[in-house]
C-alpha cells in the first residue's frame, strides 16, 4: 500500500518504519515540539533515498537558524529529485530550496502556485503564515489580510486539523479578529495541547482581546508542559513578561528576563532572543523603569555578533533600540547608512519605514520628541511592513506615545489612548491617559485666559 503524509498525499519511499517517522517529525516540526529532528534522523536512517524526510530535516535546520546546515540537506534532497518522484514532491522540495538560498520573493511566488495544486500540502502552506513567514518578511503592508486570504482560500482542504485550525486562527487574531482567531486556536488546541504555536497564539489573542491575567493564568498552566529546549519557550515567557508589565510589576518583567529571556540562558534562535529582548528592555524605558546598564550591554554584545550587517528589517529596528540605550553613536551610523543605500538601491523590502524608525529612535533617545513625533506620526500605516507580530511591533507605537505626551501634544496622544484602552485596558494606559487629559485641560484653560 503506497505511503501518504500526515493529510493523505503520497510519499516516495517503500519503508513504513521510514514514512512513520516523517509523519511524525512532521507533526513535531508543525507544533514546534521537540523531536522533530530525531524523528526525521530516523526516517533518513530508514531510507537514506527518501528526498522528503531530506527536505523536512532541511526545514528544521533552517527554523533552528543553522542556514549553512539547511542548505546542505537540501542539496541532498534535490540530488535524490531524479528518483521516481511525484510531481508535487518535487515542487515540494524545490520550493524549500528556494527560501533556503535567500530568494524569498521566488519562494513566496512558488508557494502560492504549489498550494494552488496542492493545497493540503502542509510544510509548504507553513512557510507564509508566521510572524517571521515570507509574508511577515515581504515588505507588504496587507500581509495580514494576505495571511487571512491564504487560509480562506484553502480551509477547505484541511477540515477541522490542528495545524491550520492554528494558523488560520493566529491569522485573524493579527488581522484584527481576536474573538474568532482565539476560538479557532483554542480548538487547535484541545485537538493537540502538545503544540507550541497553538499555545503562542492563543496567547497572541489573548494580548489582543486585553484578557492579560488569564494569558498569564493560561501560560503558567500550560508552560511546564513544555521541554525549554523548544523553538517558542522562551518566547512565550516574554508573553509572560508583557503582562506584567502590562499591570505595572517591572520587577516580575526583569525576573522574567534574567531567567528565561536574555541570551545567556535562552535557547532562542537569535532573531527571537534579539527582538524579544530588545523590545522588552526598550518598553521599561517607555515606561519609566528602571533597567540595568549590564542587561542593555550585554545584549548589545550578542545581537551585534548575530546580525553585524543589516537586512532582516524586523532585526533592524531592534537593533536601533540597543544602539542608542548603550550609546554606539558609530555603530548606529554605520548601520543608518547602510539601510539608506540599501533603501537607494532597491534591497530593502520593508522599504523607508526602516530608516525612518532609525531616525525616530535616535530623536527620542536625543530628547527631541517634537522630531520623533514628525517622523513617527506618517508612519502609522507603514509600521507593519517591517514583519513580526501586532504585539511585537506596538512598542513603536508607545514610543510615538510616550513622544507626544513631551511634546506637549496631548490631544493627539488622547484618541490613541482612547482606542488602546478600549481595545486593551492597562494600568499603564489609564495613567498616560489621566496625564494626557491633565495636560489637555491646562492647555484649554490657558487659551480660555488669554
Amino acid at each position: 500500500m503506497p505511503h501518504t503524509d500526515r493529510l493523505g498525499l503520497p510519499l516516495t519511499t517503500r519503508s513504513d518504519a521510514a514514512a512513520a517517522a516523517y509523519r511524525d517529525g512532521i507533526d513535531l516540526m508543525l507544533s514546534a515540539w521537540p523531536g522533530a529532528d530525531d524523528a526525521l534522523d530516523r526516517a533518513m536512517a530508514a531510507d537514506p533515498r527518501f528526498a522528503m524526510a531530506h527536505a523536512a530535516r532541511a526545514r528544521v535546520h533552517f527554523n533552528s537558524a543553522q542556514p549553512a546546515e539547511a542548505k546542505a540537506r537540501i542539496a541532498i534532497a534535490q540530488s535524490l529529485s531524479g528518483e521516481d518522484l511525484t510531481p508535487r514532491e518535487r515542487s515540494h522540495i524545490d520550493t524549500l530550496a528556494l527560501g533556503m538560498s535567500g530568494q524569498a520573493t521566488k519562494c513566496l511566488t512558488a508557494t502560492l502556485a504549489h498550494l494552488d495544486t496542492w493545497p493540503s500540502d502542509a510544510v509548504i502552506l507553513s512557510l507564509p503564515m508566521g510572524a517571521f513567514g515570507l509574508y511577515a518578511f515581504s515588505g507588504m503592508a496587507e500581509h495580514n489580510q494576505a495571511r487571512v486570504d491564504l487560509s480562506e482560500r484553502h480551509a477547505a482542504a484541511y477540515g477541522d486539523d490542528w495545524w491550520f485550525g492554528t494558523y488560520r486562527g493566529w491569522s485573524h487574531t493579527e488581522n484584527g479578529n481576536a474573538m474568532l482567531g482565539r476560538d479557532l486556536t483554542q480548538r487547535a488546541l484541545d485537538k493537540r495541547p502538545a503544540n507550541a504555536n497553538a499555545a503562542h497564539a492563543l496567547a497572541h489573542a489573548m494580548f489582543e482581546l486585553g484578557a492579560m491575567a488569564e494569558a498569564d493564568a493560561f501560560i503558567a498552566r500550560w508552560l511546564p508542559t513544555y521541554d525549554h529546549r523548544g523553538t517558542l519557550y522562551g518566547h512565550i515567557f516574554w508573553h509572560q513578561a508583557l503582562a506584567a508589565l502590562h499591570e505595572g510589576d517591572a520587577a516580575r518583567a526583569l525576573q522574567i528576563y534574567s531567567e528565561h529571556l536574555q541570551p545567556m540562558v535562552s535557547e532562542a534562535i537569535p532573531l527571537v532572543a534579539t527582538t524579544d529582548c530588545a523590545s522588552l528592555l526598550w518598553r521599561m524605558r517607555l515606561y519609566g523603569h528602571d533597567v540595568p546598564q549590564r542587561l542593555w550591554t550585554d545584549l548589545a554584545v550578542y545581537a551585534e555578533s548575530k546580525f553585524p550587517q543589516p537586512g532582516v528589517s524586523f532585526a533592524d529596528v531592534h537593533m536601533a533600540f540597543l544602539a542608542v540605550a548603550t550609546g554606539n553613536t558609530s555603530g548606529f551610523a554605520t548601520r543608518l547608512a547602510d539601510l539608506d543605500a540599501r533603501l537607494a538601491n532597491g534591497k530593502l523590502p520593508a522599504g523607508a519605514v526602516v530608516p525612518a524608525l532609525y531616525r525616530a529612535t535616535q530623536a527620542f533617545a536625543d530628547g527631541d520628541p517634537a522630531t520623533c513625533v514628525r517622523i513617527l506620526k506618517p508612519l502609522a500605516g507603514d509600521i507593519v511592513r517591517i514583519g513580526g507580530s501586532h504585539a511585537q511591533r506596538e512598542v513603536i507605537e508607545e514610543m510615538l506615545l510616550v513622544a507626544l505626551l513631551a511634546d506637549g501634544a496631548a490631544d493627539d496622544a488622547l484618541p490613541l489612548l482612547d482606542r488602546r484602552i478600549h481595545h486593551a485596558s492597562s494600568q499603564r494606559d489609564i495613567r498616560w491617559r489621566a496625564d494626557a487629559a491633565r495636560a489637555a485641560q491646562q492647555t484649554a484653560d490657558r487659551t480660555r485666559h488669554v
